[in-house]
């Protein structure tokens, strides 16, 4: 299996770390079917709401990597990216969402994004979207 992959790399002393990736959007079906998915892979995975509420959470800090969407309600992905960096937090992170739109896409690459999905989106390229958001870790 794909994840296989992703995990032996993960491997230390004492058996597979379970790495913790939060995901932060307003859409309750991406909030209920993506944790699923990510723990499928072998991780552990938390589901936000909104960018507030992940701040608030306690989970900045153990999160090794935060699958964002661009555009929610209050503080958007791109605001709560900056807002992370301005705190010194340094996570991975993929930015997902429904609009096509190479601007902001180029945007927040720049801005020191992991990666960048567009809805829907596989599988096959969420995990390679993992994968490469965690060897900045």
């Amino acid at each position: 299996m794909p994840h296989d992959l992703v995990m032996k790399s993960f491997q230390g002393g004492s058996g597979i770390e379970r790495l913790l990736l939060s995901v932060v959007d307003d859409d309750e079906s991406i909030r209920e079917s993506l944790p699923d998915l990510i723990k499928e892979f072998g991780f552990a995975a938390r589901a936000f709401s909104s960018a507030e509420e992940f701040l608030s959470s306690g989970s900045v800090n153990e999160t090794s990597c935060l699958i964002l969407d661009i555009a929610m309600p209050g503080m958007s992905g791109p605001e709560l990216h900056r807002e992370l960096k301005r705190r010194g937090e340094e996570i991975p992170t993929i930015f997902i969402t429904g609009q096509k739109d190479e601007t902001i896409r180029a945007r927040v690459l720049e801005q020191g994004a992991a990666g960048f999905l567009i809805k829907p989106f596989s599988d096959a390229a969420l995990l390679a979207a993992i994968k490469t958001a965690l060897q900045a870790i």
